[in-house]
């Protein structure tokens, strides 16, 4: 039969993601989200504390960093490894706060960017570092395949030219994972990620956004102005294939959206809790042993919020499950980042509806999660997109077929 609970042997590293999330984030989340822009110190000894935990060997995925399984646990067959590892435990430490996650020293997207296409000399050169991506342009929106940095090789190094908005940690991360073209003529195919190290000559973060939700996140818009990298820092092959297209670059959203969607489970599930405890104040309770249509309304709500986020979660650690066993989960991916991302704004917004005045109010945290939560429905490809890729997968059609 199917066991739907989480594997045992990763069981201790969710609970210990959970008492992070409950003793050092959620008590500072209020702080930094009313100093936006002010880095959160506290979080260099958190990232000092995991970086000792994954030294022992005590530790896997315990943040948004690259998730990549080691070749002997491959060779040994072992299954249920870094991706889920690492779902799991972002899933808790989102319950803290996913701005501070966001914010946190060698977690970045770019991270699992660098996993996901890297080589194994460029792995172990790109150890340690801090990565965030960028990928969105002005103008190009969710139309990655339109991207108009340019990267032309010239001697042993790619100049880079173009600018990009909207990098999470852009300001603070110490590499930058950027995605360029090398010749627009072949289109999608000749799109490619390079590292490029903050402090580069040509490359400037030119301003930082103030936003609705992730505050303690900064989030950048990059200049690259004939900025000049190795070209050792191109990722993975720097062949262009027509016939392959943009399945090379794509394949680093099979690894970050399952990220993304647990960001949005962990989110909803902060609010779902603090929820039902204000509703057990005020006199509402919740039977699991009756029809929701015999509860109150407050109840069945909750009831109905609690089913859309288990069906998110299971997607989640589905798409996680099947990329640590090597099966293709490009449709997985972005089923689990469509359903979290949709459901983790649903709840967290409903949840302020739910508890009325105080949910509006800074007095809890509620109001905060429903800013924060929008932009998981956002970034790493907004909802229509994820629907549009769940619609070609399904129809077997490719992106000039169903646009």
């Amino acid at each position: 039969m199917i066991n739907l609970d989480d594997p045992k042997k990763l069981r201790p590293l969710a609970s210990q993601a959970h008492q992070v999330a409950m003793n050092m984030l959620r008590p500072i989340s209020r702080k930094y989200d009313r100093a936006e822009h002010e880095y959160p110190q506290e979080l260099d000894m958190l990232a000092a504390m995991i970086d000792g935990l994954s030294e022992s060997g005590a530790s896997s995925g315990a943040g948004a960093s690259g998730v990549r399984r080691d070749e002997k646990e491959e060779k040994a067959g072992v299954k249920n490894g870094t991706n889920l590892a690492s779902v799991m435990s972002i899933q808790e430490m989102c319950w803290g706060d996913v701005g501070l996650l966001l914010s946190m020293p060698r977690q970045g997207l770019g991270n699992s960017a660098i996993a996901s296409v890297a080589d194994d000399e460029q792995l172990e050169r790109f150890d340690g570092v801090w990565a965030g991506m960028a990928i969105t342009e002005p103008g190009t929106g969710s139309d990655s395949a339109n991207i108009k940095t340019t990267a032309v090789l010239d001697g042993d190094e790619y100049v880079l030219n173009g600018e990009k908005i909207y990098v999470t940690a852009g300001g603070r991360a110490d590499h930058i994972v950027v995605w360029a073209t090398l010749d627009r003529d072949l289109g999608r195919a000749a799109i490619k990620s390079f590292v490029v190290p903050k402090g580069t000559p040509g490359m400037r973060v030119d301003r930082l956004e103030h936003k609705l939700g992730i505050r303690a996140s900064d989030t950048a818009t990059i200049i690259f102005e004939n900025c000049r990298v190795p070209k050792e820092n191109l990722l993975g092959s720097s062949e262009v294939d027509v016939k392959q297209g943009f399945a090379g670059a794509m394949a680093t959203f099979d690894n970050t959206r399952p990220l993304v969607a647990a960001m949005a489970i962990g989110c909803a599930k902060a609010s779902l809790d603090l929820t039902r405890d204000l509703l057990e104040q005020a006199g509402v309770v919740i039977d699991y042993d009756r029809p929701a249509v015999t509860q109150s309304a407050a109840a069945a709500k909750f009831l109905q919020m609690e089913a859309d986020w288990e069906g998110a979660r299971l997607l989640t650690l589905q798409a996680a499950w099947m990329a640590d066993n090597r099966e293709p989960n490009s449709l997985e991916a972005s089923m689990a980042k469509a359903k979290a991302g949709r459901v983790g704004s649903d709840i967290t917004l409903s949840c302020v509806e739910l508890a009325g005045s105080i949910g509006y109010s800074e007095a809890e945290l509620l109001e905060k999660w429903s800013r924060d939560s929008k932009i998981l429905d956002i970034f790493e490809g907004t909802q229509q997109i994820q629907q549009l890729i769940v619609a070609r997968r399904v129809l077997g059609l490719s992106s000039a077929e169903l646009k």
